[in-house]
């Protein structure tokens, strides 16, 4: 069995200017205030209380937190220690803000003398923030209810050290708590094990377990909540919380139930759900406690809510067991979609799973073909240099090739309730851990003995080593073919749509009233691949599946604007403005917008004025990539 428990050591992360490594964190503390101001801005004013510990001699008289050129520190000070003497508001030390990064900035605190190894100090930093970009102001229009401005940060990867001064890495973990008071009419609610409403509008939060910084998250806005299960809720904006109710009720205990089977306890207490305004531009944040998710998913008969299994998968991979650093960012993901699969499995059965696993390798192969194979990003373990923005490293690769690294060692070891074994002994030896590569594969070697005992790392082409440092195409992809039962009739069907004279009788032939998200989704990307049809068969398709063409399923919708735009369907091109108009998610923004702007000159007038209409709604960092597809000024941050 496995080897006994031995520390894991802080990794250097080169995207953080922080002491990290010399200093551990114990507790964060945040006091803050939030106001709003006009069009979609406002102010944080925080009191950050740190509660560190120093690790080694040597670590010196200078302290480094990140920090943000947006974030403006007034004040630093060193804490006396409780019940000690000394002034209660501290001692005063000197702060200067440095340029680090394009990303953020290193503050540099300078200490009375320098700590001993063991040493406990307390920090105390009074600040301002609200211009960054980890802390995202929505006007009234931009949310869905059009009626109250609303707030919302976002950590991941490097953005939360423009909302607090912190050790801005997955590196380094820690506890945290907060006080928020907010406006009048506004509620709070944070990434956190317990909140609770006091006076004044205040909102207190307590996060019992530790995690990394960039998990910490708030929302400030007019929501409110509904329960959906024994420990979970949705939260939402009052417009939407009926819906979100309907659509989520009973489901995610579900999920967490053979969450818990598989992979062992669910340690976080609660599991809310929170539907952002229609602008939030991901899927969903894993934030612990509180999953962010896009109101996408609300398509009324309940057919994304498998999306959710994804993050619930994360409370397990990513949020209890971390990658070290963003170049291994697939220890997060690649683990997370590999379970994610697994729960699918077990709630929707093997054939729909490898369906689902087959559009996320389609989704791999479109991603290696644009940017080439060899291609450094096409790497498990990719190298990112000082100055590089983790978030500019993101790519499909630690999603899918890490699930067919993970799919490959499940390979090796050949028994299924074995490997599951591993996966529950992986998160209790590393949980509340953050760790790489190297510390995950050398335990499987540690808990497979017979495995290490074969050479199973060295195998001629499948190298653990290849896996990590070759890009390129996966060696070893898992066999989806119980998945062709669902993709063999969509397939087919394609066909007969594809066809010069449509065989009517044939295409009859065929209900696909029965067929859940993924199996159409596959069908629709079939009769993409196989666009432009031949004259008129768009349009009967269009009208013979209302089901498709006139769906509120997002993922469904993405798929038939795409064809309508290969098609040129100029009737249905309201579809497409419609779709872009009702949210903001990247995902489904940014591939219409370069499909309109690859295509006739009808499309890209639709692109230009679809986005001058709805640029105000769209988060920045979407802005400005639609920009570039348009080829607009980008303006510089």
């Amino acid at each position: 069995m496995a080897a006994p428990v031995r520390a894991v050591a802080p990794v250097r992360d080169a995207a953080s200017a922080s002491s990290a490594g010399p200093w551990s964190l114990r507790h964060l503390d945040l006091e803050l205030r939030v106001s709003f101001a006009g069009a979609g801005a406002g102010r944080v004013r925080g009191r950050a209380r740190l509660e560190l510990r120093c690790e080694r001699d040597g670590a010196g008289a200078e302290l480094r937190l990140d920090g943000h050129p947006t974030l403006s520190v007034s004040r630093a000070a060193l804490l006396p220690p409780p019940g000690g003497p000394g002034d209660p508001a501290g001692q005063a030390l000197p702060v200067e803000s440095r340029p680090f990064a394009s990303y953020g900035s290193a503050l540099h605190i300078t200490l009375p003398q320098p700590p001993r190894a063991g040493q406990l100090l307390t920090l105390l930093i009074d600040y301002e923030a609200g211009e960054g970009p980890g802390v995202c102001w929505l006007a009234p229009e931009q949310t869905a209810g059009k009626q109250k401005p609303y707030m919302y940060t976002q950590g991941q990867a490097v953005l939360n050290r423009s909302f607090f001064p912190c050790f801005d890495t997955p590196s380094v973990k820690f506890t945290y708590s907060a006080t928020v008071k907010v406006p009048e009419g506004f509620t709070a609610v944070m990434s956190a094990t317990s909140w609770e409403k006091q006076k004044d509008n205040t909102f207190v939060f307590k996060m019992s377990q530790p995690i990394p910084s960039y998990l910490i998250a708030l929302v400030v806005g007019d929501i409110v909540s509904a329960d959906v299960g024994p420990r979970s809720r949705v939260w939402a904006e009052p417009c939407l919380i009926e819906a979100a109710k309907k659509e989520y009720d009973g489901v995610i205990e579900e999920f967490l139930v053979v969450g818990e089977k598989l992979f062992g306890p669910y340690v976080w207490g609660r599991y809310d759900i929170l539907f952002m305004p229609p602008s939030f531009p991901f899927g969903g944040m894993e934030n612990p406690c509180l999953t962010f998710v896009t109101p996408c998913l609300l398509a009324g008969d309940r057919s994304l809510v498998d999306v959710i299994i994804h993050e619930i998968s994360h409370s397990w991979f990513g949020n209890l067991v971390t990658n070290a650093s963003w170049g291994e960012f697939w220890l997060n993901e690649g683990f997370t979609m590999y379970a994610q699969r697994r729960i699918s499995t077990e709630v929707y059965g093997l054939p729909y799973t490898c369906l689902e696993a087959a559009t996320g390798r389609a989704l791999l192969r479109q991603h290696m073909d644009a940017t080439g194979e060899d291609h450094p990003l096409n790497k498990l373990r990719v190298v990112i240099e000082p100055g590089i923005n983790p978030d500019d490293t993101y790519n499909e690769t630690p999603y899918e090739k890490g699930y067919c690294f993970v799919s490959y060692l499940a390979h090796l070891v050949g028994d299924q309730s074995k490997f599951d074994a591993f996966l529950q002994a992986y998160v209790n030896r590393f949980k509340f851990q953050s760790i790489t590569a190297d510390d995950t594969l050398a335990f499987f070697l540690e808990y497979f003995p017979e495995l290490k005992k074969k050479g199973v790392d060295s195998i001629p082409g499948f190298e653990f080593d290849r896996w990590l440092n070759t890009p390129g195409w996966p060696p070893y992809l898992p066999d989806l073919s119980p998945g062709q039962q669902l993709m063999k009739p969509a397939e087919e069907l394609a066909e007969l749509w594809a066809a010069d004279g449509l065989n009517m009788e044939a295409i009859e032939a065929v209900d696909i009233m029965g067929w859940r998200t993924y199996q159409l989704v596959y069908f629709l990307d079939q009769v993409l691949q196989k666009s432009p049809l031949p004259e008129g068969n768009v349009e009967r398709l269009s009208k013979m599946y209302p089901k498709i063409s006139k769906a509120q399923n997002a993922e469904l919708r993405l798929r038939w604007c795409q064809i309508v735009l290969k098609n040129n369907l100029e009737a249905e091109y309201s579809k497409v403005k419609d779709f872009l108009h009702s949210q903001g998610k990247q995902k489904y923004t940014l591939p219409l917008y370069r499909a309109m702007w690859g295509g006739s000159e009808a499309t890209r007038a639709l692109a230009m004025e679809t986005f001058s209409a709805t640029a105000p709604q769209l988060h920045v960092n979407v802005q400005n990539y639609v920009k570039k597809i348009l080829g607009l000024q980008v303006a510089e941050a």
